[in-house]
């Protein structure tokens, strides 16, 4: 599932405060990262299953392995986890509305904290 038109895939952003503000709401970047890509997941397991709050990034100034790159974020995403194949997005995923709503709340607290500090 998309969350189109929520405001977080206009923005751009300095790295170090970006990883500040997505681990303080539990979006973790830990080792998914190359020097010009990012990855921040957030982890949902409730009685439907296990579900992904992923928002990805692009560098558009610097380097992502020096702490140096200004982010570029793009369009967040929901996936349901199937074990052990991975994570499907697909428009035909069943999102509990208690889940997306969470998550729609979520972006939305990022995006008021990301914008005080976007580019």
């Amino acid at each position: 599932m998309r969350f189109e038109g929520s405001g977080v895939e206009k923005m751009k952003a300095d790295l170090n405060r970006l990883d500040e503000v997505m681990k303080s709401h539990g979006m973790l970047r830990e080792g998914q990262w190359d020097y010009e890509r990012v990855t921040y997941d957030k982890k949902f397991e409730i009685k439907e299953g296990t579900y992904y709050l992923r928002i990805q990034g692009h560098s558009v100034n610097g380097d992502i392995g020096r702490h140096d790159a200004v982010i570029q974020l793009m369009t967040p995403l929901l996936g349901k986890h199937y074990y052990p194949h991975g994570i499907e997005y697909g428009e035909g995923e069943h999102f509990p509305a208690h889940l997306v709503t969470t998550c729609e709340k979520l972006l939305a607290e990022l995006k008021t904290e990301v914008s005080g500090f976007a580019e």
